[in-house]
């Protein structure tokens, strides 16, 4: 019976992980506290920058002090990385990224006072990122595959797991990566590397392949391993100047990349199932969070099932090392039962926050009837609910939600402020989607995978629907989210449509609202609506509105 505290600190996006006696009982970002998006720029000097606050509070949400903890569990280890030198001044960094590793435990005292630094372990970057998936997953045995930028000098693992035990069969050499292919074409398209990869998965459904054959030659695979040769970007397509738009010829080099990276996979996967013979995939690291790439190997690769962690990137690797070491320390690890890991307030809390900030609320008898309501008269609702999402999706508890038969993905675009040609995704009753979804698992509660949209369908959840007719698709239901799926029946009822779309409740270069203070300034700054955080209901109007009642005497109410 074992309390491991996990840590992800060395690339970007630092995280926490608490997991007690084998189940999961806290996990965050560090952006969610520090309100820097990614939680640091990452770059190799960052290295130094712990998740203090996400450990704290995780250490905090479970009552355990530093000193009751059995093992700290750091998801690098830097007896595997090999800088080119001791030179902590060389210019490839290696060596000073690695010097920080290695003080994390004395970092890791300083910011948790009464911590032991002996119990720190380093787990294995893909190691841990292989953990998040295997050990979270509904299955003890599984193939598992991991595919990401690097690890420590690595940027692929192969293995079969039998009943909580890894065995590796294969890991890719750096410089070879397919991770850090794709985030090369991300820099390469005028965004961000390391953060915006999921644009250019977007940008690709614009497209033809056309540069398919090429990028044939340049990425080559083999039995469990692939090669991946230097390639000149601006041969194949000029670089987009920063603040400029990306043209067709940008997304006909995305949709290529795209389809090179999705063939490389598949041939992985069917490499891997052949030497398993396991009817499950699990998979982690950051390509694990290209939808439409697991799609593919969902319906194409020979695997019955594909379980893909929610928080793949490598803020999932704090879980993953902190499930690893739970299991080497002899705990039953439990399987991830909810994305929802996060904080949470309570009503009061809620309530103390709208009272400080002077703004009025009601608290409705039935608030998804009212939120549904608003959905259906075109009303965009900002929705704030329960805990909130470890990683990067927007699950129902920190979202932005709108009408899908409406002109609404450009109206969420320009609300958060980003490109014109991102998605948003579709809530849908898990019980409906069959009926308008297909091409992708069902249940889909983690908005992993992309679905075809029904033809009967595609005009009237408009808004939901990709150019290339597909949708990322969240299927809810009663007994997980019973607030959301009330939402959507009540939203039914009135439109005879069982989907809302759902985007992140931020802005462009925010990170995602957590807290209900947060929530009040995201909703002060953009045009959104209805803000529903808790059970309580603020109005635009009612920002303005004189003789409201405020919230301290609606929250007595219904």
């Amino acid at each position: 019976m074992a309390t491991v505290l996990g840590i992800n600190a060395v690339f970007h996006d630092p995280a926490a992980a608490l997991v007690v006696d084998g189940t999961i009982v806290a996990a965050a970002e560090e952006e969610r506290f520090s309100r820097r998006k990614h939680g640091k720029t990452p770059v190799p000097f960052s290295t130094w920058e712990l998740p203090e606050s996400a450990a704290r509070w995780c250490l905090s949400t479970a009552g355990v002090d530093p000193r009751d903890l059995d093992a700290v569990a750091y998801s690098y280890d830097p007896q595997l990385a090999k800088p080119e030198s001791d030179d902590i001044t060389d210019d490839a960094w290696e060596s000073l990224r690695t010097l920080f590793v290695r003080r994390a435990p004395r970092f890791l005292a300083t910011a948790l006072p009464g911590l032991d630094p002996s119990i720190v372990r380093f787990v294995p970057h893909h190691v841990a990122h292989a953990a998040s998936a295997y050990l979270a997953a509904p299955s003890r045995s599984s193939a598992v595959m991991v595919v990401d930028g690097r690890g420590e000098g690595h940027s692929f693992l192969a293995g079969h797991v039998r009943d909580g035990d890894l065995e590796v069969l294969a890991r890719q050499a750096l410089p070879h990566s397919l991770g850090l292919m794709y985030e090369e074409l991300t820099a390469h398209l005028g965004f961000r590397r390391s953060s915006d990869e999921y644009k250019v998965m977007a940008l690709a459904a614009f497209a033809e392949p056309e540069l398919l054959d090429r990028l044939r030659q340049l990425v080559r695979v083999g039995d469990g391993h692939f090669t991946v040769d230097p390639i000149d970007w601006s041969a194949l397509a000029p670089a987009v100047p920063p603040g400029s738009e990306p043209s067709e010829v940008h997304a006909v080099l995305a949709s290529s990349v795209q389809a090179r990276l999705e063939e490389a996979l598949l041939e992985l996967a069917a490499w891997l199932h052949e030497r398993t013979g396991e009817g499950l995939l699990t998979m982690a690291g950051g390509v694990a969070l290209n939808c439409v790439a697991n799609s593919r190997i969902w319906r194409e690769s020979p695997f019955d099932d594909v379980w893909v962690q929610p928080a793949s990137g490598d803020s999932g690797t704090a879980l993953g090392a902190a499930l690893h070491t739970a299991h080497a320390l002899g705990d039953t690890v439990q399987p991830m039962a909810t994305a929802a890991l996060g904080r949470g307030w309570s009503d009061d809390e809620i309530a103390a926050t709208l009272r400080d900030a002077d703004i009025s609320a009601e608290r409705p008898d039935d608030l998804a009837d009212a939120i549904a309501e608003v959905l259906a008269a075109n009303g965009v609702v900002a929705w704030v609910q329960g805990r909130s999402e470890f990683g990067p999706r927007a699950l129902g508890h920190r979202s932005l939600l709108a009408h899908p038969g409406h002109d609404n993905q450009d109206r969420l675009n320009r609300i958060k402020g980003r490109e014109s040609f991102r998605p948003v995704a579709p809530m849908v009753l898990a019980e409906r989607a069959p009926e308008i979804f297909d091409g992708g698992p069902l249940p889909s509660p983690f908005m992993l995978f992309t679905h075809r949209v029904a033809p009967g369908w595609r005009q009237r959840i408009a808004s939901a629907v990709h150019v290339d007719g597909s949708a990322r698709v969240q299927t809810v239901d009663a007994a997980d989210e019973p607030l959301v799926h009330r939402v959507l029946e009540r939203f039914e009822a009135r439109t005879g449509i069982p989907v809302v779309i759902n985007t992140s409740l931020n802005t462009a270069g925010r990170p995602m609202v957590d807290d209900p203070r947060d929530a009040l300034e995201c909703f002060g700054s953009a045009p959104v609506d209805v803000l529903a955080v808790g059970p309580f209901l603020v109005r635009r109007r009612s920002l303005t509105a004189p003789g409201t009642d405020r919230v301290g005497a609606a929250a007595t109410t219904g």
